[in-house]
């Protein structure tokens, strides 16, 4: 028997490969001679640099960067032997580094960021992946240019605050300290939204109220990202504001586009590329997917809507634990997914829940792996 477990994270309880490990020894509790291959996945955000390292090998690397607010935070990135860099803007500019009752996000910088690129670059990285998700910032990427050489200056002369608000001020960017190296390492990014930078499907009017921002904070950020954008098309001569991804991670997608040259796809697909999730599930029995929570959301490109997608064309049933079963999930069902359970037995609240994760993964893998038994009779 081959079952191939492919997991995302369990957001604030559980990284992905230990949601793998809970759900392997679930179902080998059941069938302890079963081959559990686990391939523990990510979309972009939180966790893709621990899922690609776990099942592409490779070396993790830390160092201190600037947080969202400026304050040093400690952040990691993976190394690939060859020379791949990998990356993810939440490590160091993620919304997790800002306490909720410290958010501040018209002065959010993602600044961090730009310098895990620079570390990477320092390092011979001939080539960059760079996950998109769970930023705490909405500054169009200006942080990341400012660590990468590129001079946003006011009317004065002078270099603008950190921040998205501060890009109403801007008048002038000076592009002639940009890192010549980028032009000789591509950038991929794994996002798996395709928002426009500004508007009402921009950055600031669908992600800025997860961030903390209020109705008046939506209109001045939206507000100074469309002046950006008009300044950064005036000194390009194109317009980079309303392509697809524009507007992942508070708009940092749009300096990516403009400036890196960056190549974009849906964070689950270079994940599952390069954890070879589609040659695993060749010849499975079953593959076991999840996340915190599934809902309606999911089919936005998260993870199990990419498994199940993989698994299904493989003619494998495909079967989701999460944390719950949220509105719209059922529709899932209609991208290849078999089925999904929650991991509650009953009433409890989030923080039990997160803090019985583990333990709730690996029972409901082993009531599954009972009923499977029985189907198999």
């Amino acid at each position: 028997m081959k079952i191939v477990i492919a997991p995302d994270s369990f957001k604030g309880s559980l990284a992905a490969p230990q949601v793998a490990e809970a759900i392997a020894r679930g179902w080998q509790a059941v069938f302890p001679a079963a081959e559990c291959l686990l391939r523990p996945m990510a979309d972009g955000g939180e966790g893709t640099v621990d899922a690609v390292l776990a099942a592409a090998g490779g070396e993790r690397r830390t160092c201190t960067v600037s947080g969202p607010l400026g304050t040093p935070v400690e952040a990691h990135w993976g190394w690939l032997d060859d020379g791949t860099a990998v990356i993810e803007m939440a490590a160091a500019s993620g919304l997790h580094q800002v306490a909720a009752d410290q958010r501040d996000i018209p002065r959010a910088c993602s600044q961090g960021t730009g310098e895990l690129i620079r570390q990477a670059l320092d390092a011979g990285a001939r080539h960059i992946i760079l996950g998109l998700g769970g930023s705490a910032t909405n500054d169009g990427g200006a942080g990341l240019l400012r660590a990468l050489g590129v001079r946003l200056l006011d009317s004065a002369g002078q270099p603008l605050a950190p921040g998205g608000a501060a890009l109403a001020r801007l008048a002038e960017i000076d592009l002639s300290r940009l890192d010549p190296r980028l032009a000789q390492v591509p950038v991929l990014v794994a996002a798996d939204v395709d928002n426009p930078l500004c508007g009402p499907h921009g950055a600031s009017a669908v992600f800025g109220p997860q961030k903390g921002a209020s109705p008046e904070q939506v209109r001045l950020l939206d507000a100074a990202l469309t002046h950006y954008a008009e300044r950064m098309a005036a000194t390009l001569g194109t317009d980079h504001s309303t392509e697809p991804g524009a507007g992942a991670a508070g708009g940092l997608g749009f300096a990516a586009r403009a400036l890196l040259g960056a190549r974009f796809r849906p964070g689950i697909a270079v994940v599952a590329e390069l954890c070879g999730l589609a040659e695993a599930v060749q010849g499975a029995d079953l593959v076991i997917t999840g996340e915190g929570r599934l809902d309606a959301q999911t089919l936005h490109g998260k993870t199990p809507l990419g498994v199940a997608r993989i698994a299904h064309a493989a003619g494998v049933p495909v079967i989701a634990l999460a944390g719950s079963l949220g509105e719209g999930y059922q529709r899932l069902y209609a991208a290849g997914l078999s089925a999904a359970f929650s991991l509650a037995p009953g009433p409890i609240d989030l923080r039990q829940a997160c803090a019985d994760a583990a333990a709730l993964l690996q029972a409901r893998a082993t009531e599954i792996a009972r009923l499977w038994q029985v189907a198999r009779r």
